[in-house]
């Protein structure tokens, strides 16, 4: 089976070596947190003389369960150590399976309930006091249903970097494809069964659909329910089925919990719908774009738009009945955008316009808003322009930001090369977007 590389993320961990803070590999099951961290960082370690004893491993899913004891994990891994003055390695997957234990000499009923969670021992005092031990780089991956962002921002205060793992970019999974004679098979491939590693490993159609179908129901949705406590299952599939039906749509949760009552017939109200949203977010099941006023500089709060982390995970929760290449390309577009480090958000702009004499003010859609510190880019999204009215149509509210920030088409032909219109325009095809970073940050 061919080995993927991940020179992002590897070169993310090797930076961030001896700072001082736990790394924390996060992100949605399967995108390849533990492969990344023992097969590619430990290589790494080894080629650059690391000796195999200062490389500490720990699976909390396969080992001994009393190691899920926070303390006595953290006594196995210091009688590991060696202390010779070198930099030794601590990797734990799963980190999230450590128990949460109360400790004997503290009365939690006698204890302000805002104060309760400090009677218990967690993984958080385990990586905390291995963090002080001298020379010791401490490195953990979690299943992120169970260990969230909010969960670390809190506990470690500055004290955790964290690097976020997604699917397989397209040039990733060009790596398994690779010679790619037909770009149409690759990209529709790419866009109908995302990006999960195995999944992209896997042969045959059949063996693929199976392999998402089974994480999507027996990891992915069982994991949010377990976390959160869900008893009404059927909601939270119903949620997440008409959100991903809805991908690239404008929505909010008053507008899905009528929209679930209407075709569904289950009993809904915007304020549970609105928590389950969280929860599917919060497990990076799916992603939430805000609308920014890009004339008047500010967010808007509501509608809002959904994208799936993984145009697979979409595909197959809708059992693949509704392959919409307009709405996957642009649900891959935001997540390359987000991939590359960028804060993406959807853009209105209010043109004034003049029709028999009247005067009015309307919104219009810029498909992303994209930035990174002072650079900013427009981008939209165009599956086909068959003509030139299609043409003006889709560039109309770029023509009228009245701006100096870059402007660009994506189309969905794959063949497409960059290229520059006499108005500044730039239009380029999904492949020469999705395989080459450089062609929007240097046109």
């Amino acid at each position: 089976m061919p080995i993927i590389q991940r020179p992002y993320y590897l070169e993310r961990l090797v930076a961030a070596k001896h700072n001082g803070a736990v790394k924390i590999v996060t992100g949605i099951r399967r995108s390849g947190k533990s492969f990344l961290l023992f097969n590619l960082f430990k290589e790494h370690l080894l080629d650059s003389g690391v000796s195999p004893d200062h490389v500490l491993e720990v699976d909390l899913e396969q080992a001994d369960l009393t190691l899920r004891h926070p303390s006595e994990l953290r006594k196995y891994i210091e009688g590991r150590i060696v202390r010779d003055g070198k930099w030794t390695y601590v990797f734990i997957d799963e980190i999230q399976m450590c128990d949460k234990i109360l400790r004997s000499d503290i009365d939690v009923e006698r204890l302000h309930p805002d104060y309760r969670d400090n009677a218990y021992l967690t993984f958080y005092s385990t990586l905390s006091g291995l963090k002080a031990i001298p020379n010791v780089d401490v490195y953990v991956t979690g299943s992120n249903s169970r260990m969230l962002v909010s969960d670390i921002a809190t506990e470690f205060r500055g004290r955790g970097d964290v690097v976020r793992v997604y699917p397989l970019s397209f040039a990733e999974f060009c790596q398994t494809r690779e010679p790619i004679s037909d770009l149409n098979a690759a990209i529709r491939e790419y866009l109908m069964y995302g990006g999960l590693p195995e999944c992209t490993l896997r042969e045959g159609e059949p063996a693929k659909r199976d392999y998402l179908r089974n994480l999507c129901q027996a990891i992915y949705m069982r994991d949010v329910e377990e976390r959160h406590h869900i008893t009404n299952t059927a909601l939270l599939g119903k949620v997440f089925d008409t959100v991903m039906s809805n991908i690239g749509g404008l929505t909010n949760p008053n507008k899905l919990a009528n929209a679930i009552a209407t075709s569904g017939g289950i009993a809904a109200n915007n304020v549970t719908v609105s928590k389950f949203l969280d929860y599917l977010e919060s497990a990076f099941i799916i992603e939430k774009a805000r609308r920014y006023d890009v004339k008047g500089r500010h967010y808007l709060d509501s509608p809002v738009k959904y994208y799936a982390c993984d145009t697979g995970i979409r595909n197959v929760h809708m059992n693949f009945r509704q392959y919409e290449p307009t709405h996957l390309m642009e649900n891959a577009i935001y997540n390359e955008l987000v991939r590359r480090g960028y804060s993406v958000d959807v853009g209105v702009n209010t043109i004034s316009t003049t029709k028999k004499g009247i005067r009015e003010k309307r919104q219009y859609e810029i498909d992303f808003v994209v930035n990174r510190f002072s650079e900013r880019i427009y981008i939209q999204s165009a599956w086909m322009i068959p003509d030139e009215e299609k043409r003006k149509q889709e560039t109309f509210s770029l023509a009228h930001t009245h701006d100096g920030f870059r402007k660009i088409v994506v189309t969905g032909d794959p063949y497409e090369k960059p290229w520059m219109s006499e108005d500044g325009i730039t239009f380029m095809g999904i492949v020469p977007f999705l395989r080459e970073p450089r062609n929007i940050e240097t046109l």
